[in-house]
């Protein structure tokens, strides 16, 4: 990687802010390749440079990705003044690193979030041209039949002319279904279903591709995603429904 300064390594891994880092360095806490530095400003190759700091040898990441089991109630945002975000469930250390929401889930939709500080890769979860499910769980009023699943599978236009990519729709019992799709329009899966005279009572979010929610996360809980599990974001083995 190219050569970056100590408190940007530092800063990358979410540690403390940049004033508190120059603070750390300044005070000759931080060891680099067995050595202490106490100059911010000093370039390192974070990936193969040893870093230590208080005894703790440090690795470095550019980029984090994490799932989240988002509760409903809370908005899929960054920051807002009045209502409680995403961010605001994660710790400091990890509200440092700038990671953001890949894409929306409603404020009272619940399930599978992908929080990250990488651009690129959440340009690829959302786009349709990537070809990536998103499946969800609905609870829903009124009833559904054969011929909405059809419909879905055809693309359904909506009351405002809004034209959908063909989705899948599987009923299950107890105004329960099963819904995937490949892009994120605005309240898509509710407005779907609220075409086909089903308003949606509870809506959950299960999968991303075939990266399914870690069931033991429990509401607001987090965790990072491994490597194999990235893989799962973009693979050929789509989930089934």
């Amino acid at each position: 990687m190219a050569m970056m300064r100590l408190d940007k390594v530092l800063g990358d891994l979410g540690i403390a802010s940049r004033s508190e880092l120059r603070q750390i360095i300044r005070s000759g806490r931080v060891l680099v390749d067995g050595c202490p530095v106490t100059q911010p400003e000093k370039r390192i190759d974070g990936e193969r440079a040893r870093i230590v700091l208080d005894g703790r040898e440090l690795s470095y990441k550019k980029y984090h990705y994490y799932m989240m089991d988002k509760p409903a109630g809370v908005l899929s945002v960054t920051e807002d003044s009045r209502q409680k975000t995403v961010l605001d469930l994660l710790p400091g250390e990890l509200r440092r690193m700038g990671l953001f929401p890949v894409g929306r889930l409603d404020k009272d939709t619940s399930g599978l979030l992908l929080l990250t500080n990488d651009g690129d890769f959440a340009h690829r979860v959302i786009s349709p041209k990537s070809g990536v499910w998103k499946l969800y769980l609905a609870k829903v009023e009124g009833s559904l039949g054969p011929e909405d699943a059809k419909a879905f599978k055809n693309g359904l236009s909506l009351g405002d002319g809004t034209k959908c990519l063909p989705a899948e729709l599987e009923l299950l019992p107890e105004g329960c279904c099963l819904v995937k799709v490949m892009e994120g329009k605005y309240h898509q899966v509710k407005r779907m279903l609220a075409s086909c005279g089903a308003p949606v009572r509870e809506l959950r979010r299960l999968a991303i591709g075939a990266l399914e929610l870690d069931k033991n996360l429990g509401p607001g809980g987090f965790r990072e995603l491994e490597d194999r599990e990235l893989k799962l974001l973009f693979g050929q083995d789509a989930l089934e429904i």
